[in-house]
């Protein structure tokens, strides 16, 4: 048996896009990813997120399964739109009457609730007004931040600023494949350093309210390997670490951007004004972890800005993922154990880990996801490794509680423990939803 530590927290995790739907009911304003996946040819099989999975409407069943399956912590996110429809100014009280009701069953139900404030879907109305492009989104987002403080500041314990700046920011921003659809490497960079900046405005605005919860930041991280021992395959594997991890791991704990990188994009590097870098780093007392895959990194002269070429890579025996993602466990015990030696071993918690598989129902709908339940093992035994080595990691977040809407993907992939039918929105709990239950029972997994 490898037993974690007392207290250690067991949780899921959702985002607010991915399984509310009701996308324009009571109030609620058009949300980036409203706007993107209305638009053809953007989305698998021209899906969108305006029903997904009901959670609307159906969040008291929501908490009641996530009781019935011992969840002690629950991640989710808030629809900035849903509570400010134009992005700033009114506030729409019926969008605010969920969230508050939200955590009231979350709590009556003894589920810590865990709120993050922005997971990828901005405000239509801000993106026309620049979105994150735009110096003004710091204020903006602080003035949100306040709205959802003032209202859930007292009940909440654990905060996050951002979901993935990395994701949101080029995937949204350079790639063109996730809301809101801009395709410029410049935009991309300028936007990653905003959204830092806003998070740590808004850290310094918790402080000043004196809330009594903690508050810290989700990043994606991935386990880069060179692809060989050559001299240009270590330097681009440098490179994408520095790009996806350096990039936000240094100036929230250092203070400054990598230098390297910063030289290399040269005039596609975000503008950073006098004072910026020193509200960034604000003391946060968490720092989430997002961990799904490794990537082998090798040199690639025309691979785009960073000349750099990734290709999946799992460990023997594993296979792939329906994403195509490589599976390896030990890149999460690497990562752990990394920013544990390099970044002063902040507390973390594992925000989000999981994998999509092919899940195939029997006729009653059941999915006994057994090669889940396998990844999961040994993620948590990575994890455990790294806690005996001294890593600072104080609970985990399964991705996902439901079967979702999964960004461009569509509703393919399915990521949850809880099967749900997208005709009917019916709830069925996987296999791995009841290996979960029993993980947290015994606060541990076995041998």
């Amino acid at each position: 048996m490898f037993q974690f530590p007392e207290k250690f927290l067991w949780g899921v995790a959702t985002a607010a896009y991915q399984i509310e739907g009701a996308w324009n009911e009571d109030g609620k304003g058009q949300s980036i990813w409203d706007t993107f996946t209305h638009r053809p040819h953007t989305i698998h099989n021209n899906e969108n997120g305006d029903i997904a999975c009901n959670h609307y409407h159906q969040m008291p069943e929501d908490v009641r399964l996530m009781q019935e399956l011992g969840i002690q912590t629950y991640r989710f996110s808030i629809s900035w739109s849903r509570v400010l429809p134009q992005g700033t100014g009114d506030i729409n009280h019926k969008g605010l009457d969920f969230y508050d009701q939200l955590v009231d069953k979350l709590l009556a139900a003894e589920i810590i609730p865990n709120a993050t404030l922005f997971h990828w879907d901005l405000p239509q109305a801000l993106q026309e007004r620049g979105g994150w492009n735009n110096r003004d989104s710091v204020e903006w987002f602080a003035e949100y931040a306040q709205v959802i403080f003032a209202r859930l500041g007292d009940r909440v314990p654990l905060w996050s600023t951002h979901n993935e700046p990395w994701s949101h920011a080029f995937q949204g921003h350079s790639f063109a494949n996730h809301a809101p659809g801009i395709a410029s490497a410049a935009v991309a960079y300028q936007t990653v350093h905003h959204l830092l900046l806003s998070h740590g405005k808004v850290v310094q605005i918790f402080r000043q309210g004196g809330y009594k919860g903690e508050i810290g930041i989700v990043l994606s991280f991935r386990h880069y390997l060179s692809a060989s021992d050559s001299e240009s395959d270590r330097a681009a594997c440098q490179r994408a670490y520095d790009d996806k991890v350096s990039m936000f791991l240094q100036p929230l704990f250092r203070g400054h951007y990598p230098e390297q990188l910063i030289d290399w994009l040269g005039t596609q590097a975000p503008q950073i004004q006098d004072g910026d870098l020193e509200l960034i780093q604000q003391p946060i007392d968490y720092l989430g972890v997002n961990y799904y895959y490794t990537l082998s990194i090798s040199f690639a002269s025309n691979g785009g800005l960073l000349k750099l070429k990734p290709a999946p890579f799992s460990a023997p025996g594993w296979g792939h993922t329906e994403m195509g993602w490589g599976i390896n466990p030990e890149g999460l015990k690497a990562v752990l154990l990394d920013i544990k030696e390099n970044y002063g071993n902040p507390k973390m918690y594992i925000t989000e880990n999981g994998c999509a598989l092919q899940d195939q129902p029997d006729t009653t709908g059941f999915v006994a996801d057994w090669g889940r339940i396998n990844y999961l093992r040994d993620h948590l035994r990575a994890i455990h490794e790294a806690i005996q080595s001294g890593a600072n990691i104080q609970g985990y977040y399964l991705w996902s509680f439901l079967d979702n809407f999964e960004w461009s993907n569509g509703y393919r992939p399915r990521f949850g423990i809880v099967r749900v039918d997208f005709d009917t929105c019916k709830r069925t709990p996987k296999q791995s939803a009841y290996w979960y239950k029993a993980t947290i029972a015994r606060n541990g997994i076995e041998s």
